[in-house]
């Protein structure tokens, strides 16, 4: 018999069955072996945490950078009433902690490490970037749509990378709900951080809540993407989701008005 992929003769002891015909030994070893991958389709490698490892360091530079430099919190802090004119601030609040409390950055910094090394080795290095990112923003703009323009809040600062782990705790609880595990633990801190955000002063329950719901997206997105042309797929999904926070700003500035904006 033959080899289907190179037609050399092959001796009944160099045959490998193969879907259609037989093939020989050393075209199997040239095959290139089959990866296996995640429910989101990242590879089952235990790579480093690079991207974690990166945000956390970012984040102590930017707060060090911060006590140096005080009107860096006010630059890069979320405003909604600056929020058109600055749009920035979507992404950047999730970068700044408050200069005077190193416990708001390490209570983020810890959440970040717990929960995100194992999120980015599931999801893959660019997903779990987009998920971030996605989160962030998301979490402004539940700061914008929750905040009235009537309260102090609408001209105050909101700061911190919490929204970003709520994303996170989002994206975890739709990963194991795909995977059929456990979600206790993750539904479990989600409470314990909602409960402290409606009763300690001074927390965005509105960037919690916004973040969740941002990572729920994204979350939803990539596991639930089809196997086949799965990139292709997530890709679409994650730009609606981006285009559906998009357009909620933009419908917030044209509700509240050019009055209330600065």
């Amino acid at each position: 018999m033959r080899c289907q992929r190179c037609e050399r003769p092959a001796c009944p002891d160099c045959q490998r069955p193969a879907a259609v015909g037989i093939h020989c030994a050393d075209c199997v070893r040239a095959q290139p072996a089959a990866v296996a991958r995640t429910v989101a389709g990242a590879p089952l490698t235990q790579a480093r945490p690079l991207l974690t490892q990166t945000l956390l360091g970012v984040l102590v530079v930017v707060w060090l950078a911060q006590t140096l430099l005080p009107p860096l919190t006010e630059a890069l802090s979320f405003r909604p009433v600056l929020s058109a004119a600055e749009p920035w601030r979507f992404l950047t609040l999730g970068l700044v902690h408050s200069p005077g409390l190193p416990l708001h950055l390490l209570l983020n910094g810890f959440a970040l490490w717990v929960v995100g090394r194992e999120l980015e080795a599931q999801l893959g290095r660019w997903r779990y970037g987009v998920l971030l990112v996605v989160s962030t923003f998301a979490s402004a703009v539940g700061v914008l749509w929750l905040t009235p323009t009537t309260s102090d809040s609408w001209f105050g600062l909101t700061v911190g990378a919490s929204g970003a782990v709520f994303g996170l705790l989002g994206a975890a609880v739709a990963l194991n709900g795909r995977r059929g595990e456990p979600v206790l633990r993750q539904v479990g801190v989600l409470v314990v951080l909602a409960v402290a955000g409606l009763l300690l002063p001074n927390i965005s329950w509105q960037g919690h809540l916004g973040g969740l719901v941002g990572g729920l997206l994204v979350g939803g997105v990539l596991v639930l993407a089809p196997r086949a042309r799965r990139t292709r797929w997530q890709v679409v999904g994650l730009v609606a989701v981006v285009v559906g926070l998009l357009v909620l700003t933009v419908v917030r500035w044209l509700v509240v008005g050019p009055d209330v904006l600065a």
